[in-house]
C-alpha cells in the first residue's frame, strides 16, 4: 500500500480520522489523531510528539521524537470504536534525524528478528490471549457460572466475546477461535500463527478492541494476571517455531519426540533462562499471584508434550502436519509488553540452538503432586516466586541486557525497582484483617 491506496481506501471507507498509535516501554498502547490531510505527511515525514511524557521513554532535555506509520501495519476502525471510521497505523518511534530510536520496543523486537533472520530463519508466533469479564473496573464480581469450553445460553459475556471476534476479522486480524475459559467470567482468543512483528502489533491492538466491545455491553475487559483470589489467573501461552525457507527448523520425523536437533536446542535454551526473563514475560507485582501451584499455572522448569503443568509443552500434531511442531511457553501473562516478551523468548531459544544445549527427558507426570525432595530429584527448577526475585535476576542477566539493549534495560530494571518499593511499602486489607486485631 502505498499513498494513492490509502487515500482511494480512505475515500472507499468514509474515514476521517488518521490515528497514529505506538508502544511505550510497560507495553501501553499510546497515539494520537490527525485529520486525513495530514496523511501524506505522516506515511513521508512522520509526525513529530513529546517523548519526555511517555514512561521509559527520553528525558526533557531530549524530548523530540517522531511517529513514522508502517504502511504494513493498519486497521480500519469501525465507529463503535470511537465516533468515527478511522485509519489507525502502529508507528515506529524515531529520533528527529530519522533513526530509530533504540528505547522503542518495536525496533527492539525488529532487532531480535534480525537474528534469526542472519541463521535464514523466520519466528512464527500464535498466542492465547485470555482475559475477564467485570461489570466495572471496580467490581471484580464473576459473572457466570461458565467453564472451559461451556456453551452459555447468550448474555452480555458471550455476545461481547463473539461481536469482538466478529469486528477482529473484518479488520484482518486473524482469530482462529473463541471460547469460554477455566474461570467464571474468563475468555479466550486464539490467533493464527504468524511472523512475530505482525503478532505483536495484533495484540496490542487486540487489547484495545477487546476493551471497547466490553464498554459496548455495559462490561469491562481486564487482562490483570490474576484479579481474583482463588480461581485461575489470566495467561497468554505463545506457540513458537522458527521456519527456514518455508520448513519448519523445530521438525524431525524420525525422533521420538519428532524434534530436530535445533529445536531441542532452542527448547533447552528457554528452560535455561526461563527464570531470567520472567521479570518481562511477567512483568507486574500482580504477575506472580498467577505464577502458583494449582491455578493452571506454569510454575516449574520443565517441558512435557502432554503435561499441562510443564513450563513449555510440545502439543501433538497430525501426522503430516510437520508445520505444526511447535513450543508452547506457558509463563507469559496478557499484561505484558509483546514486543519485548517475544523478543526475550527468542533469544533465550537462540541461545540454546546456538550453544548446542542438550534438553533433558520430558516430565510427563503432574509436577503439582510432587513432594519437594521429588522436585529436587528430578532437578526441576521453579520461577521466581515474587517481582523481586524476578528483578533481581533479569538485572544480573547478559542475555536480558543484550535483548533489551542497554538504554532500555536500565530503564527497564530502575522501573521495576520502583514499582516493588511502591507494593513493598503498602500496608493491605490482609494486614488490617490479620494483625491489627491481634498485635
Amino acid at each position: 500500500m502505498e499513498l494513492k491506496d490509502f487515500q482511494d481506501l480512505i475515500q472507499k471507507e468514509q474515514i476521517t480520522t488518521i490515528r497514529l498509535w505506538f508502544t511505550d516501554v510497560l507495553g501501553m498502547l499510546k497515539g494520537f489523531s490527525l485529520p486525513v490531510e495530514f496523511l501524506e505527511r505522516a506515511l513521508t515525514e512522520g509526525i513529530g510528539f513529546d517523548g519526555s511524557s511517555i514512561e521509559g521513554f527520553v528525558r526533557i532535555c531530549e524530548s523530540d521524537l517522531v511517529a513514522k506509520p508502517d504502511k504494513n501495519a493498519y486497521f480500519v476502525l469501525p465507529a463503535e470504536i470511537g465516533s468515527t471510521r478511522a485509519l489507525s497505523f502502529i508507528c515506529d518511534v524515531l529520533k528527529p534525524d530519522g533513526t530509530p530510536y533504540e528505547s522503542d520496543p518495536r525496533y527492539v523486537l525488529k532487532r531480535n528478528l534480525k537474528k534469526a533472520q542472519e541463521l535464514g530463519m523466520t519466528y512464527y508466533l500464535g498466542p492465547e490471549l485470555e482475559y475477564f469479564y467485570f461489570p466495572s473496573e471496580r467490581d471484580t464480581t464473576l459473572m457466570d457460572q461458565g467453564g472451559y469450553f461451556d456453551i452459555l445460553p447468550t448474555n452480555p459475556l458471550s455476545m461481547a466475546r463473539k461481536q469482538t471476534m466478529q469486528m477482529l476479522l473484518s479488520m484482518g486480524i486473524r482469530v482462529e477461535a473463541s471460547h469460554h475459559e477455566v474461570a467464571p467470567g474468563q475468555q479466550e482468543l486464539d490467533f493464527v500463527y504468524d511472523e512475530a512483528l505482525k503478532m505483536a502489533d495484533q495484540v496490542q491492538v487486540v487489547k484495545l478492541v477487546v476493551k471497547e466491545y466490553a464498554k459496548l455491553h455495559d462490561l469491562y475487559a481486564t487482562f490483570m494476571p490474576k484479579p481474583v483470589l482463588g480461581v485461575n489467573g489470566t495467561g497468554m501461552h505463545v506457540h513458537q517455531s522458527l521456519f527456514r525457507d518455508g520448513k519448519n527448523v523445530f521438525y524431525k520425523g524420525d525422533d521420538p519426540y519428532q524434534l530436530s536437533a535445533e529445536g531441542k536446542g532452542y527448547i533447552a535454551g528457554l528452560l535455561k533462562y526461563s527464570r531470567e526473563i520472567t521479570a518481562v514475560t511477567n512483568q507486574w507485582v500482580n504477575s506472580y499471584k498467577r505464577l502458583v501451584p494449582g491455578y493452571e499455572a506454569p510454575v516449574y522448569v520443565s517441558w512435557g508434550r502432554t503435561n499441562r503443568s510443564a513450563l513449555v509443552r510440545v502439543p501433538a500434531f497430525k501426522a503430516g502436519k510437520s508445520k505444526s511442531c511447535r513450543a508452547e511457553y506457558r509463563a507469559p501473562d496478557p499484561g505484558c509488553n509483546p514486543y519485548l516478551c517475544f523478543s526475550v523468548m527468542l533469544r533465550a531459544g537462540l541461545a540454546g540452538l546456538k550453544d548446542g544445549l542438550v534438553l533433558r527427558k520430558p516430565v510427563e507426570e503432574d509436577i503439582f503432586g510432587m513432594s519437594t525432595q521429588q522436585r529436587t530429584d528430578s532437578e526441576i527448577d521453579t520461577l521466581p516466586g515474587s517481582l523481586k526475585e524476578a528483578i533481581d535476576l533479569a538485572a544480573n542477566s547478559n542475555l536480558v541486557q543484550d535483548t533489551l539493549g542497554e538504554d532500555l534495560f536500565h530503564k527497564y530494571i530502575a522501573n521495576k525497582i520502583k514499582e516493588w518499593e511502591r507494593y513493598r511499602t503498602q500496608v493491605t486489607d490482609y494486614e488490617i484483617r490479620t494483625y491489627l486485631p491481634m498485635l
